[in-house]
């Protein structure tokens, strides 16, 4: 049975379940949203598919999920991989995704959005200054806690991983350097060498009007 995962590929929430999907060799299929002309908006996508209008839908069967944490868990309980290796792992890994939704998605998408999707008339500096600020913070926070380490959690690749790195793989400038931040940058470089690794362009169909 192919999995749907409804996402578009400038979402980073999406691209944690495209990252696992892929890591775990299953059988999957993108379907595009059509994100900034509100097509996670509308009174069908949200009867249908998702009451909250965001994105990623994972639908397997009969079975439909949402929110990327929820996801994730899920196909760790499926395939046996990424959730940890025993509860205290697990609870571990479970405290950095939500950790990475509060702390650095939720300032990296909305400050990525901002600084990359909005026409310059409707950008605020005032705003975009104060989630850059909030972003440097938590990047400084996994900067320190992955000094000395190769992975967030444990000896091996988990889900908080998966869903710590997602915006972090983006070119579009939105005040992240790579190069500023050296356990990242050995980190994000050993995710990408895992197999079935792909940039989040090539797992998933772009959304962004005249996007290549």
């Amino acid at each position: 049975m192919t999995i749907k995962l409804h996402c578009f590929g400038e979402s980073g929430h999406s691209y944690k379940v495209a990252l696992s999907l892929a890591f775990n060799n299953l059988d999957w299929e993108p379907v595009g949203i059509d994100f900034f002309r509100g097509g996670s908006r509308t009174d069908a996508y949200r009867s249908d598919l998702n009451e909250m209008g965001e994105a990623p839908v994972f639908i397997e069967g009969d079975l439909k999920l949402t929110q990327s944490g929820v996801i994730l868990d899920y196909l760790s309980e499926k395939t046996g991989r990424f959730g940890g290796s025993d509860p205290d792992e697990r609870r571990e890994v479970l405290r950095w995704v939500l950790w990475d939704n509060h702390k650095m998605s939720a300032q990296a998408g909305v400050l990525r959005f901002l600084a990359n999707f909005l026409t310059e008339e409707k950008r605020s500096a005032e705003v975009i200054a104060f989630l850059t600020g909030r972003m440097k913070s938590a990047l400084s926070v996994l900067e320190t806690h992955l000094n000395g380490r190769d992975w967030i959690v444990g000896q091996g690749i988990t889900n908080a991983d998966l869903s710590c790195c997602s915006y972090l793989f983006y070119n579009e400038p939105f005040g992240f350097d790579r190069s500023a931040y050296a356990c990242i940058d050995r980190w994000l470089a050993r995710i990408a060498e895992q197999p079935g690794w792909k940039h989040p362009y090539d797992l998933m169909p772009r959304a962004f009007p005249g996007a290549a």
